[in-house]
């Protein structure tokens, strides 16, 4: 028999480890799947089949709902976070492929690649509240902290475009490297960093004046810089650092914020497109689409920690706070 003391210590082990966990979703865009992780075993826990061609995925409702983009279905599927018991669909234009949703949790903007126009749908009503008309091929998609701003990318056009949420109004373009790819704030909302794939840099823009501030650029020993790619980006709430993944080149770049330089480059998965902060920040889930895993990041050792496979072209992923 085990000492008491024993006992008491791996209950409160188990505790600490159980308050730790989070749901890891991701998107599989080959498979029409979404795997589901546990970040604290880092394994698959299980597989939901889902819409045709799943790309943007997030959370809504408290993270009660889970959103996902069925592109080829040119629908947003909803399901339950918890149960993963498919909820409803809702409107979207052709071939819905970013998203994201106002800091009060409705409305939620879509981008629809073939349309060049972003939808804005009421969630609750599941209806289309307007269309904003934007550059070809419209994909990233940012949201001020106080929800005043919309930034969407086209990545054809080359800009980041500026909208006023209130009034659904364009209010400015702002050109930017070849092919941006993603839009990301500052927990200030005073920059947006926005991803050039092509361009292979993030510009960094001053949301009042709208005028460029700068640009991170990347440089890898032994990488072509055409192999550069950068696409989804993340800040710390804390604003000091950003993660930016750099597609083909299997890095996740460690940027600096404050001086926009990069600090160190992490060795991930094959073609890494898109990132995700565990609630606590502790962990940092990669998708890497051409080597079918997700990588997880060590955020305070900045360190990879382990590669799990998943399904066919991970695509998107997003973390519950369960």
């Amino acid at each position: 028999m085990r000492p008491k003391h024993l006992l008491l210590s791996g209950v409160f082990l188990l505790s600490a480890a159980t308050a730790d966990a989070y749901t890891v979703f991701v998107s599989n865009e080959k498979d029409n799947t979404v795997s589901v992780l546990d970040s604290s075993t880092m394994e698959v826990t299980k597989t939901i089949k889902v819409g045709q061609r799943p790309r943007g995925i997030t959370l809504a409702k408290n993270g009660e709902w889970l959103l996902i983009c069925a592109s080829d279905d040119n629908t947003v599927q909803v399901f339950d976070a918890r149960t993963h018991q498919f909820i409803k669909n809702l409107p979207s234009g052709p071939d819905p492929e970013l998203f994201i949703l106002h800091p009060t949790g409705n409305p939620l903007y879509i981008a629809n690649e073939d349309d060049n126009i972003v939808t804005v749908v009421d969630i609750d009503k599941g209806s289309v509240v307007t269309e904003i008309p934007v550059g070809v091929e419209p994909e990233g998609m940012g949201v001020s902290p106080d929800g005043t701003i919309l930034v969407n990318t086209s990545e054809t056009t080359n800009m980041a475009h500026f909208i006023e949420t209130k009034s659904n109004r364009t209010i400015d373009h702002v050109l930017v490297d070849a092919r941006p790819r993603y839009a990301e704030f500052t927990p200030d909302g005073a920059q947006v960093w926005v991803s050039s794939e092509i361009g292979g840099t993030v510009s960094v823009i001053d949301v009042k004046t709208r005028k460029p501030l700068g640009k991170v650029t990347f440089q890898i020993n032994g990488v072509n810089a055409d192999a550069i790619q950068p696409v989804g980006v993340r800040i710390t709430k804390d604003g000091k650092r950003a993660f930016v993944a750099l597609g083909p080149a299997n890095r996740v770049a460690v940027v600096d914020v404050p001086s926009m330089k990069v600090e160190r480059y992490l060795l991930v998965g094959q073609r890494v497109w898109q990132l995700a902060f565990t609630p606590d920040e502790k962990q940092l889930f990669t998708t890497n689409g051409t080597s079918n895993d997700v990588s997880v990041i060590d955020v305070e050792k900045l360190r990879v920690v382990k590669s799990v496979k998943v399904g066919r072209y991970p695509w998107g992923v997003v973390i519950a706070p369960f």
